[in-house]
């Protein structure tokens, strides 16, 4: 929100003024009618129905969410169709894993890249979901007639997933989709999304990870950027066009629409709409739960990870093998490692805690005037008790989540594997036959682990993050492993404990696992020290878990109420909910800022800053010969700007988050100019206020996208699919 100073939040409140500025928000698009005009003076030239029709080919038809098998509304990231054969682009580290999990020394695409100049050059992946919305509906009516004021917000709960289901069904009926029911606002607003969903995602092209994550930890999250992040993959169906699972078979996906690809350029103003599935905002946080996410969640997440970070750092700069291994584990670290010290400094330049507490002020003396409405008065109350009720044990959590279960990899693997609960009960059952298959069943659980695993980075690990662990949580809270094993036997000796696991567990070595399947017991499962510390830690999670939420009984329905006063507070004027993995649109224009006094960020970088930065001693910004030969010659073809320059990134005022990488950066005339991948650091803040004149979506130019497809990989196959605009 606009700092304003009082006398505006005084009007926000009091005076009925909008919670929205014109660029802020992420829409749910059936409800676009409300923002048409606003986005006519941007500079739209097509219609609401142009963005989402449910009778005929829209906007939304281009437009993918990423998932996997086992979670498919959640979608972890955005991508575009760009061609009538199923084509998408989408964010280079979002392809991240996939690129990774198909490299090998001899193979290694996270370094070389990776270009399919055919469709039978395509690489599968397993286990990855793309998703296209069908159509959505507003059912909050349906669900909040069957709700009582005197529910508790359990009994609310389980109604709202018992309707939910059904409408979720019967949507569905005799049809190959999929549909489930999102709360919005707190649970005060509900709506029905059906999605067609895909099961089979072939890898097609991606750039060597020195361009598509140019710039590293030190570039992310800031601006200017020069960073060709994008990797492009293809949709499959079965011969009829329904969805499937991976077979030679299957055919390119026809699209109900693709995204026209432009090579106009963009200038300063000009008209920017991102549509994607943004992950999760919290722009209705109190200041009591400010104050949880800076100083307890991001917080220890960020020192915590440290640890890990620098040894990860260590041993991938070891060898090229451990680079692979742990490529995609490091970026998934690293990323919300830095958001969350650039998140705290935002917040705390940006007042963000005043902001939050003036706007209870309001809501409060609102509250004080509003007839039998006791609940309204008494909601940030029961927020605040919430929250200092929790504290202690929120902060237990977040050693025992960061530092043990999502520290080393090992101490997860048993809470992962249902294989090995599995081959532990036919153990017990004593029936050879289960054992046979039980432990048919278990080897490829493991190989998969073991790929992308190194015991001497993993005991390196262990040792850290049980030491930190040790040495900085409150011992009130400590798993029972560590009295009754780490001080008991050890006594205190992280080193000599850990590297006990090692020369003994069953787990600790691709070695150690195939001796115990060879002769295996529950005992030697039971008396594992990895399975003991990983179900230990697991158990004191679940117990302060359990602890938190009898410390704050009163919390969710106090945030529901909350949020309620302030919907009826903001009348009837738009305002759009929380973003929750639904797909949204933001709109917004390209521009500049000034970051800081005296500074001025123009809205475009080139190539000559790549140049600029290149660094062959520092990983992060090493620059490929052949990029580097291209740029001596200018040979940019039809992809140059105006001036001669290839543009490599540029900035919009576009509402986004986590999610929305890869989504496509769309212009007025439904054309695609660029992929969002990124927000900068001076308004990291956004998640949780947004600051209309520091926020920036930072997009990979598709000039860039399509300078490198086509001169630097040569793939002129993929060049010819698409629908390019000049």
């Amino acid at each position: 929100m606009k700092r304003l100073g009082i006398l505006a939040l005084t009007c926000l409140f009091m005076l009925n003024c909008s919670l929205s500025k014109a660029d802020e928000g992420m829409w749910l698009l059936s409800l676009l009618g409300k923002n048409y005009e606003q986005m006519k003076k941007q500079g739209f030239k097509l219609t609401p129905e142009d963005i989402y029709s449910v009778n005929h080919g829209s906007l939304k038809d281009a437009v993918i969410g990423l998932g996997n098998e086992g979670s498919p509304f959640w979608h972890f990231c955005t991508g575009e169709i760009i061609s009538d054969q199923g084509l998408f682009t989408t964010n280079h580290h979002c392809g991240y894993g996939m690129i990774q999990s198909h490299s090998s020394v001899e193979h290694d695409y996270l370094q070389d890249g990776f270009w399919a100049y055919s469709k039978e050059e395509e690489l599968p992946n397993e286990g990855i979901t793309a998703s296209i919305l069908v159509r959505m509906e507003d059912v909050t009516d349906k669900i909040m007639s069957n709700l009582k004021d005197d529910m508790t917000e359990q009994e609310r709960a389980k109604v709202i997933s018992k309707i939910g289901k059904e409408l979720s069904e019967k949507a569905v009926e005799g049809t190959k989709y999929q549909a489930y029911v999102a709360n919005m606002f707190n649970n005060n607003q509900f709506f029905l999304f059906v999605y067609i969903i895909y099961r089979d995602v072939r890898l097609v092209g991606a750039p060597p990870s020195s361009m598509g994550k140019f710039g590293g930890d030190t570039d992310n999250w800031e601006w200017p950027r020069h960073t060709c992040d994008f990797s492009m993959f293809r949709i499959y169906t079965a011969p009829d066009g329904s969805p499937a699972a991976y077979a030679k078979e299957n055919v390119p996906l026809k699209p109900k629409h693709h995204l026209p690809v432009s090579i106009k350029g963009i200038e300063d103003g000009d008209f920017a709409m991102i549509m994607g599935f943004p992950g999760t905002t919290d722009r209705f946080l109190t200041s009591y739960g400010l104050d949880e996410t800076i100083n307890v969640t991001n917080k220890l997440r960020y020192e915590i990870r440290t640890v890990k970070i620098n040894i990860l750092r260590d041993e991938m700069a070891s060898s090229q093998a451990k680079r692979i291994k742990y490529a995609s584990k490091y970026a998934s670290c690293s990323n919300y490692w830095k958001y969350s010290n650039e998140q705290n400094k935002a917040l705390k330049a940006l007042n963000t805690m005043g902001v939050k507490q003036e706007i209870e002020k309001n809501y409060l003396q609102w509250a004080e005037k509003q007839p039998n409405a006791e609940a309204y008065k008494t909601a940030l109350k029961d927020i605040k008790d919430g929250y200092e009720g929790r504290r202690t044990y929120m902060i237990a959590n977040s050693y025992i989540m960061e530092g043990l279960l999502q520290g080393p990899d090992l101490l997860l693997f048993p809470l992962q594997s249902m294989e090995l609960n599995t081959l532990k009960s036919a153990l017990n059952s004593g029936d050879q036959g289960q054992i046979k298959n039980a432990i048919e069943a278990a080897k490829p659980a493991l190989e998969a682990f073991y790929k992308d695993y190194d015991a001497e980075t993993e005991q390196r690990l262990m040792t850290a993050m049980i030491d930190y662990v040790y040495k900085n949580m409150n011992k009130d809270y400590y798993p029972d492993f560590i009295p009754n094993i780490l001080e008991k036997k050890y006594k205190g000796n992280v080193a000599k404990m850990v590297k006990d696991i090692f020369a003994k567990s069953i787990l600790a070595t691709p070695e150690n696992w195939n001796a115990f399947l060879a002769k295996p017991t529950v005992k030697a499962i039971d008396e594992d020290l990895v399975y003991k510390i990983s179900l230990s830690s697991y158990k004191k999670y679940a117990e302060l878990n359990g602890l938190s939420k009898k410390a704050a009984p009163n919390m969710a329905r106090g945030k529901r109420i909350f949020v309620e006063g302030l919907l009826k507070i903001n009348g009837n004027k738009p305002i759009c909910p929380d973003a929750n993995t639904t797909i949204r649109l933001t709109y917004g224009n390209v521009g500049q800022y000034d970051p800081k006094d005296g500074v001025t960020y123009k809205y475009y970088t080139t190539l000559e800053g790549v140049m600029q930065k290149e660094d062959p001693n520092n990983a992060e910004f090493v620059v490929p010969q052949r990029l580097k030969d291209l740029y001596k010659v200018k040979d940019y073809g039809q992809y140059a700007n105006k001036d001669g320059e290839l543009v490599t990134c540029f900035i919009t005022n576009n509402d986004i988050t986590g999610g929305n990488s890869g989504s496509p950066v769309i212009n007025g005339k439904g054309e695609l100019i660029g992929l969002a991948f990124d927000g900068n650091s001076e308004a990291m803040s956004g998640d949780i206020d947004f600051e209309e004149n520091l926020q920036r979506c930072i997009n990979v130019d598709i000039r860039y996208v399509l300078f490198v497809i086509d001169k630097y990989a040569g793939a002129k196959n993929l060049i010819d699919e698409m629908d390019i605009r000049k």
